[in-house]
C-alpha cells in the first residue's frame, strides 16, 4: 500500500512540472500575441496592431501547434494531479488548489475560443492574467506538497510582502491591459509620457477591459499614457515594497534562498521594463518581461509562506 509520504512526494513531482510547463505556455502565448501584433516587425511601431486591420499573420504554423500540444498535456496533467490530490482520501489543502488550478485551465480553454479575434480585448486580459494564475496556483501546489514549517509570530516583512504582491498583481493587471488594447506605442518614452506625469480624465476609461479594440493605440492617446503611467508608478512601488521586504526576509533562515530569489528577480524584472520601452519594445524582452512577472509572483507567494511559518 501507498504511504502518505510517497503520495505527496509524487503530487509534488507533478505540481512542479505544471508549473514548468505553465511558464512556458506564458511564454509561447506572449511570443503569439506580441508577434502577431507587429512588436518583432521591422517598421515598428507603424506596423502594431496590423492584426487588428487584416494583416498578414506573422507566426509560423509550428509556434501555434506548440502551444496547443503545451496547453493540451497540461490540461491532462491537471487532471491527474487533482485526481491524485483527491483519491482515495482528499489531501487537503492540496486538492482545494489542484482544483482551483483544473479549473482555471478549463476557463482559459474556454476563453481561447475567442481569443482568437484579437479584437476583443476582455479574451487577451483574461488569458495574460490567466497565464499567471497557473503559474501562481501550480507552484502553491508543489509547496503544499512539500516539507511543512512550524508556525511562526507574523512580523513587519510578511506586511510588505502582501502590499508588495497585492501591488504586483495589479502592476500585472495594468499590464496585460496594455497588451490586450495593443496600447505599447502610445508611450515609447521614460520617464514620463511626452509632457504627461499623470493620466488625464479622458484616459481612465482605458481601464475597462471590456470593450472592442478597433485599432492600435495611436502615440500620445490619452488612455495608452494613462494605462502605462498607472503601470509605471505601480511597478515602482512594487519594487520599493517587495525589495524592503524581500531584504527583511534574507534575515529569517526559512525564508533566506526564496528571497534572494525573488530579489533577484526583481530587479531583472525592473530591468526588462526599462529596456523594453528603451528598445523601442523589442519582442524578446517583452516577451522575457511577461514571463519573468509571472515567475516574480510565484516567487514572491514563496517566501511569504516561508516567512509566516518558518522559524526564524
Amino acid at each position: 500500500m501507498e504511504t502518505q509520504s510517497g503520495r505527496l512526494k509524487r503530487i509534488r513531482s507533478l505540481a512542479w512540472l505544471l508549473a514548468a510547463l505553465s511558464l512556458l505556455i506564458v511564454l509561447i502565448s506572449a511570443y503569439i500575441r506580441l508577434s502577431g501584433a507587429g512588436l518583432g516587425c521591422a517598421g515598428w511601431p507603424e506596423c502594431y496592431g496590423q492584426l487588428l486591420v487584416g494583416g498578414p499573420h506573422p507566426h509560423v504554423g509550428a509556434v501555434r501547434i506548440l502551444h496547443r500540444v503545451t496547453a493540451s498535456l497540461s490540461l491532462l496533467l491537471a487532471f491527474y494531479t487533482a485526481w491524485q490530490c483527491i483519491r482515495p482520501n482528499p489531501i487537503q489543502p492540496l486538492a482545494r488548489y489542484a482544483t482551483v488550478l483544473l479549473a482555471l485551465m478549463i476557463l482559459l480553454t474556454f476563453v481561447g475560443i475567442w481569443s482568437a479575434d484579437p479584437h476583443r480585448a476582455w479574451a487577451g486580459f483574461i488569458n495574460i492574467l490567466g497565464g499567471a494564475g497557473l503559474v501562481l496556483l501550480s507552484w502553491r501546489t508543489a509547496l503544499a506538497a512539500g516539507p511543512e514549517f512550524a508556525p511562526a509570530a507574523p512580523r513587519r516583512s510578511a506586511a510588505l510582502l502582501h502590499a508588495g504582491l497585492g501591488l504586483l498583481a495589479l502592476t500585472i493587471a495594468l499590464g496585460a491591459l496594455i497588451g490586450a488594447r495593443y496600447a505599447a506605442a502610445a508611450c515609447p518614452e521614460l520617464p514620463g509620457c511626452s509632457d504627461a506625469s499623470w493620466p488625464a480624465a479622458a484616459g481612465w476609461g482605458a481601464l475597462n477591459p471590456f470593450t472592442t479594440v478597433a485599432a492600435a493605440t495611436a502615440l500620445g492617446d490619452a488612455g495608452g499614457v494613462a494605462l502605462h503611467l498607472l503601470h509605471r508608478y505601480s511597478a515602482l512601488t512594487t519594487l520599493l515594497l517587495l525589495g524592503i521586504g524581500g531584504l527583511q526576509a534574507l534575515t529569517h533562515g526559512a525564508a533566506r534562498a526564496s528571497a534572494g530569489l525573488m530579489l533577484a528577480l526583481l530587479l531583472v524584472q525592473f530591468a526588462l521594463g526599462v529596456l523594453t520601452v528603451m528598445s523601442g519594445f523589442s519582442l524578446g524582452l517583452a516577451v522575457a518581461h511577461g514571463v519573468c512577472a509571472a515567475a516574480l509572483l510565484a516567487v514572491g507567494m514563496q517566501v511569504l509562506l516561508r516567512l509566516k511559518a518558518g522559524p526564524a
